[in-house]
């Protein structure tokens, strides 16, 4: 079994003493590829240096919502560049709406259509973060789509209701779902999670954030994937081996990915390895 984690932050401090072991954790539970996503711009030479550390890393870069007020003359010309400078860059972002922590509304919508252009230009997926903006995002997505052509990319971190997931499957994404689908109170992500095509479903950690349960209250990690891949096979009433592979092809599909060629992760080595996670 194989897994595909689409969206991680390794870049974060709270990694910083212990990546390695982190990697060993990952890779012994099944975790094949990595998506790293970029906050900003200025963090791309630290993800580039992850990545050159672990070869299974792909990555991202681009202006996350909350960092708008950051947004320059400049800021797309640079996301341009640096996408164009490395191979191992597969989509732009993360970048979207977050009107939850913000209220910035224009300049977000500003750093996000410009985003959609270098992610067009480009012919590179955009990783869209969206809190408490869905109905703005979609309608700014399909007017996007009218005037200038269709972007590919992924809804990260999903969190809306089976109406609002239909708007962005209906202009192409994929939907990924991360350690908030396992939350107890999570009736309408769950809803979504059991609704979403099978072509179009992504999983992720979101890590160091949102541990799923039973790890709530810990510091995620991009081993706790499966965590979310169990309850995904369960909600869609599918095994959490149909669901790895489902996932993993799927992430290969947006993002280019080399699909791998190492053998199935032995059923005890992913035992051992999810008993360490759990001391």
């Amino acid at each position: 079994m194989q897994l595909i984690d689409t969206h991680v932050h390794l870049n974060f401090d709270r990694f910083e003493a212990d990546l390695e072991a982190v990697r060993d954790r990952w890779r012994e539970a099944g975790v094949v590829r990595l998506v790293h996503s970029c906050v900003e711009p200025a963090e791309f030479a630290g993800i580039q240096a992850i990545a050159s550390r672990f070869p299974e890393i792909a990555f991202a870069v681009g202006l996350h919502p909350l960092d708008a007020h950051k947004w320059t003359d400049s800021t797309r010309e640079e996301i341009l560049a640096l996408a164009s400078s490395d191979s191992r860059v597969v989509a732009i972002g993360e970048t979207g709406l977050d009107f939850y922590k913000a209220d910035n509304k224009e300049l977000q919508k500003t750093a996000l259509e410009a985003q959609l252009f270098v992610a067009l230009q480009l012919k590179l997926p955009v990783i869209v973060h969206c809190r408490d903006a869905a109905l703005e995002m979609a309608g700014l997505l399909r007017d996007f789509w009218d005037r200038f052509g269709a972007v590919k990319g992924v809804m990260h971190c999903w969190g809306g209701t089976p109406d609002e997931t239909q708007w962005f499957l209906d202009l192409g994404f994929y939907i990924s779902f991360s350690g908030t689908v396992t939350f107890k109170n999570a009736t309408g992500i769950q809803e979504s999670a059991g609704a979403v095509p099978e072509d179009r479903l992504l999983i992720e950690t979101d890590c160091p954030f949102l541990a799923p349960a039973p790890k709530r209250g810990k510091r995620n990690e991009p081993a706790y994937v499966r965590y979310v891949a169990e309850k995904v096979a369960k909600l869609r009433n599918v095994s959490l081996e149909t669901l790895a592979a489902q996932t993993t092809q799927n992430a290969c599909q947006l993002f280019g990915l080399p699909v791998t060629q190492s053998s199935e992760i032995p059923d005890g080595a992913l035992k051992a390895a999810v008993a360490r996670a759990a001391l």
